[in-house]
């Protein structure tokens, strides 16, 4: 099937056309097909422009852990809150990631009460902030999937300031969708991978789920008719039961991702057991700084260890969002003591949580 040029992935008409093709090959299958995203941006996409009302009603689409703010464990997040409590640091971060609730408050909080908490853009600014700070202690509280994770690589490649380090909280996309796929009754038909980050990684990593799990998988891009037509092309695999990873998004990815960034990546960094918020540790699901750069890791640099840290507070629901076991408002706090302005979970929180994206899209 011929990929169509940003343009036509703008037209009405090739919208109609794509949903038409949808229900036909829903007709043809004869059941019922659930669908998973792992992408904030992609549950964004859908709930503004109403994605789901379009659909047939044999389709459903669930959303899964794709927001990197609300997998981040409590226990990073209570970290960074201790280091920050000291007199000689700076604590720098994304802007979602400072209102997050850990085990007692958030680094907004933290903030309030007087310490040196700041949002960057990015770790170069961090970097900045280390060297105009020689006698601060500057860490940068580094999240995100592998879309972000060459930007603090290439950073701790180009002998950053003494005074610099690291708390390294990223995730890995791949090892999370194999969990997902072993979780008994979510039976996943087929996954919407997420494009930006086989921007980097490639297709390679997510040709597993459809050779040996036979899943199929189709990466993505962000326009509606990008979701439209990555739904059409796993129901069509669903249909004639061949199983493949397809690239939807291919004015952007290249199969083999950025070899550049692949690069900074295997030198700065190893995979690792990591723990996902709401979902628990996960074999290669994350990532940690190797012993060359030791000196900018700081869990080695400061050695604090975090005890009883609690990820999901009493009544949130959020570890069941994000393993597309509930939609949001399934949840007895949902619009009603957990809100935007008052979030109690970390799906609350940020643009890419899932609930924060149904309390701004949806009546519900």
């Amino acid at each position: 099937m011929d990929i169509p040029g940003s343009e036509i992935l703008k037209s009405k008409k090739f919208t109609e056309k794509l949903i038409k093709n949808i229900k036909a090959n829903l007709d043809a299958i004869a059941k019922k097909v659930k669908l998973m995203h792992v992408c904030g941006t992609h549950e964004h996409t859908i709930s503004k422009y109403g994605l789901r009302s379009l659909l047939p009603e044999g389709i459903e689409i669930v959303s899964g852990p794709g927001c990197p703010v609300c997998v981040c464990p409590a226990a990073d997040i209570d970290k960074a809150i201790e280091l920050g409590k000291r007199k000689d640091t700076v604590i720098t971060t994304f802007g979602d990631m400072i209102r997050v609730p850990a085990s007692n408050i958030s680094l907004s909080e933290l903030k309030a009460e007087g310490s040196d908490i700041r949002i960057v853009y990015g770790p170069n600014d961090a970097v900045k902030i280390a060297k105009q700070n020689p006698n601060k202690e500057v860490i940068f509280f580094a999240i995100g999937f592998e879309t972000t994770v060459p930007l603090i690589g290439y950073e701790l490649k180009t002998n950053p300031p003494s005074n610099f380090s690291v708390i390294c909280a990223h995730k890995l996309i791949p090892a999370a969708l194999e969990l997902l796929i072993s979780i008994d009754r979510l039976n996943i038909d087929g996954f919407i991978s997420p494009g930006h980050v086989a921007t980097i990684i490639g297709l390679k990593p997510f040709e597993l789920f459809s050779k040996s799990y036979r899943v199929p998988n189709v990466v993505a891009g962000f326009e509606p008719n990008d979701v439209l037509l990555g739904i059409l092309m796993l129901l069509k695999q669903i249909k004639s039961k061949k199983y493949e990873t397809i690239n939807e998004y291919s004015r952007v990815v290249k199969s083999e991702g950025n070899e550049v960034a692949q690069n900074v990546i295997s030198e700065v960094f190893k995979s690792t057991v990591s723990p996902w918020r709401g979902i628990g540790r996960i074999l290669d699901g994350g990532l940690a700084i190797k012993e060359k750069y030791a000196e900018f890791d700081a869990d080695k640099k400061f050695d604090i260890e975090i005890n009883d840290a609690q990820d999901i507070p009493p009544g949130c629901s959020c570890h069941l969002v994000m393993t597309g076991k509930i939609y949001p408002n399934e949840c007895k706090l949902f619009r009603k003591t957990c809100t935007p302005i008052n979030p109690i979970g970390p799906c609350m929180v940020s643009q890419e949580g899932t609930c924060s994206i149904y309390y701004k899209y949806h009546s519900d």
